[in-house]
């Protein structure tokens, strides 16, 4: 139950990095943290305590076998985070030739 709870606080770290901060490299960074605690919880939910692989054979039974679902989701999610993290970062990097700045306010104030 720790460790479900330490996951939700590494949430609301990445929480508070998105919704506080005014630098867009800090709000890039907020959305990955909390990317990562999605993923650990995920993780976290199909892991079982002295579990085996998943991989299943006549020879043996089904009992005590880690979830494999959780697995996949979290492998999906990697992919398509670094995708949306390298299209963020392209944005980011736009913004600034654009606007020489990485400050919301002052992007904001610019209007061009």
């Amino acid at each position: 139950m720790l460790i479900y709870f330490l996951c939700l606080i590494l949430f609301a770290i990445g929480l508070y990095g998105i919704l506080r901060k005014r630098n867009i490299i800090k709000i890039i960074i907020g959305i990955l943290i909390a990317e990562y605690a999605v993923n650990l919880f995920f993780v976290l939910a199909g892991y079982r305590q002295e579990g085996r692989s998943p991989i299943f054979s006549p020879d043996q039974d089904i009992l005590n076998m880690v979830d494999p679902l959780p697995q996949a989701i979290v492998l999906t999610s990697i992919v398509i985070g670094l995708a949306v993290t390298a299209l963020i970062v392209g944005i980011a990097i736009r913004i600034y030739e654009k606007y020489g700045t990485f400050d919301v306010t002052k992007i904001n104030r610019l209007r061009g």
